[in-house]
């Protein structure tokens, strides 16, 4: 759940930063699609330093 929510602000982000910088809609695309990752990457290796705590 955390690795969902993390793609999805991360795309947000992404976008959101993209635009203030007057990106055109490949630079947005790209950036979402960067900064998803990056977040996803991130809550993945949360939910694992969770997971693995409550062992």
């Amino acid at each position: 759940m955390i690795v969902i929510l993390g793609a999805i602000l991360g795309a947000v982000t992404g976008a959101i930063l993209a635009r203030r910088r007057k990106g055109r809609l490949a630079d947005v695309l790209q950036y979402a699609f960067v900064y998803a990752l990056i977040f996803a990457l991130v809550g993945l290796f949360a939910t694992l330093a969770i997971h693995r705590s409550a062992m």
